[in-house]
């Protein structure tokens, strides 16, 4: 799925300038939710490749926090 970037700050110039409709609002509700979305879950992915090396070399893979 593709973040349309060009509509979601096409939107946001829009309610500057004039406003939005509600259709619009609720678009850029979804959109935005989406770009956070695909945002963190790129972060957790690479998070998840993450390794943290010690004074000695050793490698040890992060661990998620429950929190």
């Amino acid at each position: 799925m593709a973040i349309d970037l060009n509509r979601i700050n096409e939107l946001a110039r829009k309610a500057k300038e004039e406003g939005l409709t509600p259709a619009e609002k609720a678009e850029q509700a979804r959109l935005r939710r989406e770009y956070i979305d695909s945002v963190t879950g790129n972060l957790r992915a690479q998070l998840d490749n993450t390794y943290v090396v010690d004074e000695d070399g050793n490698k040890t893979k992060l661990k998620r926090d429950k929190a």
